[in-house]
């Protein structure tokens, strides 16, 4: 019998405070679930680094920039050799990354992750030096150091990254600044010009302030003047109000996988497809004929994108046939759907 398509019927709902709800097709969720205050935001940390402690699984003598980076190293500590007098096996030259999140302080840790960048074999039982962690700018903004931990069982298949939990102190604080003028924006997670303008009729309507939305992805709202000195109080106010966000219908297909992910706005005309030894007709008469072939869908008028999906599964159609299905359909204009493939 042949592998039937998998398929996932997306309503795109949330939960809120008070469970759940729907409406019009739609979940009513919370503006904090939808949107972030502009201004916050995390950066991205990167450094360059030695781990130390490798059981004969470090560099090989081939990665020249290891062993310069030990005789470097060793130079600081007043100790003077040669490059060409050092093995590096017990010695690792890494990568670290990490995100330095928003109103993270000095002296805050954070986590960091180790990735091997010459020929290391294994970076287990390894200890990472002292690292300074810079941004994009040049600017030194964590500082790591500790004992590698790869974690898991599956050590040996990933064994040249590590992570240290924990494993930076901050060393300097990123400025977030949230307000300008009096007024706070909020950034939508997926821009969308009707939930925009949903949004900022909802906070205008709970707090009657100036609210204004200025593209599909912004929307701006003046501070109430009883929050002027409360502006967090405000913001977490402002993030439990509800809206219904609105979205365009998509049908999501991975070819590789035979899956097939919809939303529910997802809607088809009338039309007939003839696939192969298969026949689709939405719209049309069933027939005696028709029923006595296991070949022919026939689906009513009314039938969705997923009502065709699963009577094309119940006639043991593949899923490259009912991709292919799908994608005539869609270039035939009858489905109202974008069609996105990953």
């Amino acid at each position: 019998m042949r592998k039937k398509i998998a398929i996932s019927l997306v309503m795109l709902f949330m939960f809120s405070s008070i469970g759940i709800a729907m409406a019009g097709g739609q979940a009513v969720t919370r503006i904090k679930d939808i949107a972030k205050i502009q201004g916050v935001r995390g950066n991205q940390l990167v450094g360059y680094g030695l781990v130390v402690g490798l059981a004969g699984t470090g560099d090989s003598s081939k990665s020249a920039f290891t062993v310069q980076s030990i005789a470097s190293m060793l130079k600081n500590f007043g100790v003077t050799v040669s490059a060409s007098q050092l093995q590096g096996k017990n010695v690792a030259a890494v990568m670290v990354t990490a995100d330095l999140g928003p109103f993270v302080k000095s002296g805050d840790n954070i986590d960091i992750t180790v990735s091997s960048l010459g020929d290391a074999k294994s970076l287990q039982g390894g200890i990472l030096l002292q690292t300074p962690l810079k941004a994009a700018t040049g600017l030194v903004y964590a500082v790591g150091q500790g004992s590698l931990s790869l974690g898991g069982n599956n050590t040996k298949l990933f064994s040249t990254v590590a992570k240290i939990p924990n494993g930076a102190i901050v060393e300097r604080d990123v400025p977030t600044k949230i307000e300008n003028n009096g007024s706070i924006a909020l950034t939508l997670n997926n821009p969308d010009f009707t939930t925009a303008s949903r949004i900022a009729k909802t906070i205008e309507r709970e707090f009657g302030v100036s609210v204004m939305a200025v593209d599909a992805g912004t929307v701006e709202i003046k501070v109430p003047g009883e929050y002027a000195d409360n502006l967090v109080g405000f913001i977490a106010s402002l993030e439990e109000l509800t809206v219904r966000p609105d979205s365009i219908a998509k049908i999501i297909i991975n070819e590789r996988t035979g899956t097939v992910v919809m939303g529910g706005n997802v809607t088809i005309d009338t039309v007939a497809v003839a696939h192969g030894g298969l026949s689709v007709k939405v719209g049309g008469q069933k027939s005696s004929s028709s029923e006595a072939n296991p070949n022919v869908v026939i689906l009513p008028t009314t039938a969705s994108i997923g009502d065709l999906v699963n009577a094309l599964n119940a006639v043991g159609a593949a899923p490259q046939e009912v991709i292919a299905i799908i994608q005539a359909i869609n270039a035939s204009g009858a489905l109202h759907a974008e069609l996105q493939f990953i």
